[in-house]
């Protein structure tokens, strides 16, 4: 991930030199914060930058419960697999420097090579997973940032804070989707209600990381919060793989956004933000700011 953080860093501030080209003011959701993650995913894939806003199409649909039709869904599910195929072909012809290239040629060697199935399903999962979830959250980090913005003013004052700020927003949002399904193997009592060996359960992990009981005024976001247990990856052997991409990946967003712009702020109150809706990852469907 340490290595990723250069290249990271220049897709962000190109992403920045369109953005501000266009004027003073715009969607940081749309320029910014939706292809940074799944340009980087299409790095680390060896996927042409040319085929990268057909990426961001295809993690949409992907993830989508309401916004697309099931036709729509289809036939870009269809056109993903098709187009990951044909890629995983040419990289097993001619390996590159990227992460598909590197899972052929591990796999290769002593023990059981990866099938062609395995590694679709394996680059799929990570355009899915690495792109929606982090888009999101840097929208929402952002927003939660500017809507007081005494909490961006002190990180210009100390961008040392960025790496504790990061953590707090992944605590402090409210909106972490569905939450994870476990099913209980023992009678486990929960608010002072037994539930039975046997049943299946969703955890909000959001709610967790709002517990009075681990965290000091939970409520409140607080940059320089540490330590900071929260559960926004998970825990156990089900923590969440891409966790070091995900928190690299908003540290270079923030990092770039403060030394970039300033005096950046939000276009609209706060209160005005919608919730995204039709998706299986909560965020912002939109993050007006001027700068």
């Amino acid at each position: 991930m340490a290595a990723l953080r250069p290249p990271m860093a220049a897709i962000a501030d190109q992403l920045l030199d369109e953005m501000t080209g266009r004027g003073n003011s715009g969607d940081l959701k749309a320029h910014f914060a939706f292809p940074l993650p799944v340009y980087v995913i299409c790095d680390m894939l060896g996927v042409p930058a040319e085929d990268r806003d057909r990426f961001s199409y295809w993690s949409d649909n992907y993830l989508s419960l309401t916004r697309y039709s099931a036709q729509e869904r289809q036939t870009a599910v269809g056109e993903l697999v098709a187009y990951m195929s044909g890629h995983i072909a040419a990289k097993r012809a001619e390996p590159t420097d990227d992460l598909l290239s590197t899972l052929i040629e591990e796999s290769s060697g002593e023990g059981e090579a990866l099938t062609d199935a395995e590694l679709l399903g394996t680059g799929i999962g990570l355009l899915v997973a690495g792109h929606e979830t982090t888009a999101n959250m840097i929208g929402k980090m952002v927003a939660m940032l500017l809507a007081d913005r005494t909490r961006w003013e002190r990180l210009l004052e100390n961008p040392s804070l960025v790496r504790s700020t990061v953590e707090e927003a992944l605590r402090f949002d409210a909106n972490g989707g569905f939450g994870l399904r476990r099913y209980l193997t023992e009678d486990v009592e929960i608010g002072g209600e037994v539930l039975p060996n046997g049943t299946t359960v969703v955890c909000a992990l959001a709610a967790a990381n709002r517990d009075e009981t681990a965290f000091e005024n939970a409520a409140e976001m607080d940059v320089t919060r540490t330590p900071n247990p929260h559960l926004a990856f998970g825990a156990g052997p089900h923590s969440c793989l891409g966790q070091a991409l995900a928190r690299t990946e908003l540290q270079v967003a923030l990092e770039v956004l403060l030394r970039r712009l300033p005096s950046l702020e939000l276009d609209i109150p706060a209160t005005d933000l919608e919730r995204l809706e039709g998706l299986l990852v909560g965020g912002l469907s939109e993050v007006p700011v001027r700068w």
